[in-house]
C-alpha cells in the first residue's frame, strides 16, 4: 500500500500572511470596504506564492488570515484563506504552532507589523516578516509599493 499523499504544497515554505494588519498597514481606504480591501490582498498573494519573497524563492505555500467584516473572502488557487472566528492573531498561532507539530523542518514565516504576534510566532520557529515583504508595485505607479509616499521617497532639491 502506497503512504498518503502529502497535501499539496506541503513541503513548500509556508507563508502565514495577517491579513488585517496588512491591509491596514496602508491607508488606501480599506476601511470603505474590507472584503475588497482582503480580496485585493488575496488576490496579490497569488503572485507571492509563485514568486517568493526577498530571501525566500517561491513557490510558496501562502495562507491569508482574515477576521471581522472580511470573513468570507473565498480561497483562490494559490492562496488559501482561513477565516478567523475571533482573534485572526489567535488563530495564527494556532495554524503555526500546529504545522511547527506536524511538520518541524517546513520553514515558516508570518507576515504582519504586530509586534506581540511577531514574537509569539517567532516562539514557535517561525520567522517573522514586515508587511511591504508582500506589497507588490502598484500598476499606476512602477517600482513604487501601494502605500503614501514617505518623506525619504520623495526627491532631495
Amino acid at each position: 500500500m502506497a503512504p498518503p499523499e502529502a497535501p499539496p504544497g506541503a513541503s513548500l515554505p509556508l507563508l502565514v500572511v495577517d491579513g488585517a494588519n496588512v491591509v491596514g498597514s496602508v491607508p488606501d481606504g480599506w476601511w470603505r470596504d474590507r472584503p475588497g480591501a482582503a480580496e485585493r490582498l488575496r488576490d496579490a498573494l497569488v503572485e507571492t506564492a509563485a514568486d517568493g519573497v526577498p530571501g525566500v524563492p517561491g513557490p510558496l505555500a501562502v495562507v491569508l488570515v482574515v477576521e471581522g467584516a472580511a470573513r468570507d473572502v473565498a480561497g483562490v488557487p494559490g492562496v488559501r484563506v482561513v477565516s478567523a472566528p475571533g482573534s485572526g492573531d489567535d488563530r495564527i498561532v494556532e495554524l503555526v504552532a500546529a504545522e511547527a507539530a506536524s511538520a518541524p523542518d517546513r520553514r515558516l514565516l508570518v507576515v504582519t507589523a504586530d509586534r506581540e504576534l511577531r514574537g509569539r510566532v517567532a516562539a514557535l520557529g517561525a520567522e517573522p516578516l514586515g508587511p511591504r515583504t508582500v506589497r507588490r508595485p502598484s500598476p499606476d505607479r512602477p517600482g513604487r509599493t501601494d502605500r503614501p509616499p514617505r518623506p525619504t521617497d520623495l526627491p532631495s532639491d
